[in-house]
């Protein structure tokens, strides 16, 4: 079972792919959004989940305080699973009071393809926090790919984050990033950077 950890839909269950998805455990996003909480970048920022899956990354950031997410998943059965998911997070701000919701919007696409295109677009820095998970196979050739078109689209303050397997290398940060720390949590590594 996967849930919202804390926020304003925290303890809400989300759905998972029933396939082709690996979701992040519940004590490793609580490691991460401790991190992110206490670098004081989760409230009002502008949050991008690459290779999102459930949308579990993004939608903790939208439970926490974010004031939009992007969930980016180019598998069809994985990106519906996120819309459904993103559904029943925003459901927790309906008769609440004045706050308003985050919007929260999901891109079926590959990561690859999304940057390309908000690079085309050139409206500049989107981005506060990026969340990339990707799968523990994917190449590092494609992970460095997606770094260096990620890098233009960050704020100046911005944090980015890459979860990746233990037996996995260190991620190869283009010109643009430089490495805050990382964290090992069992089988998983989070490797944090900023932009430069």
């Amino acid at each position: 079972m996967t849930r919202i950890i804390a926020g304003r839909a925290g303890s809400l269950r989300l759905e998972v792919p029933k396939a082709g998805t690996r979701p992040t455990s519940d004590r490793v996003r609580e490691a991460i959004f401790s991190a992110l909480e206490s670098w004081g970048v989760v409230a009002s920022a502008r949050v991008v989940d690459l290779y999102a899956g459930s949308g579990a990354l993004g939608l903790e950031a939208a439970s926490r305080g974010a004031s939009s997410v992007t969930l980016v998943e180019k598998h069809p059965q994985a990106a519906q699973v996120a819309g459904r998911n993103a559904k029943t997070v925003l459901q927790a701000w309906r008769g609440q009071g004045p706050d308003i919701a985050p919007s929260v919007k999901v891109e079926r696409q590959s990561v690859q393809a999304f940057l390309d295109r908000e690079l085309a677009r050139g409206s500049g820095a989107h981005w506060d926090v990026a969340l990339i998970d990707p799968p523990y196979d994917l190449d590092e050739e494609s992970l460095t790919a997606n770094l260096t078109a990620l890098v233009p689209l960050l704020a100046p303050e911005a944090v980015v984050l890459v979860e990746r397997s233990s037996r996995s290398p260190e991620p190869t940060l283009p010109a643009g990033l430089a490495p805050i720390r990382n964290r090992a949590y069992g089988e998983t590594v989070l490797w944090w950077s900023e932009p430069v």
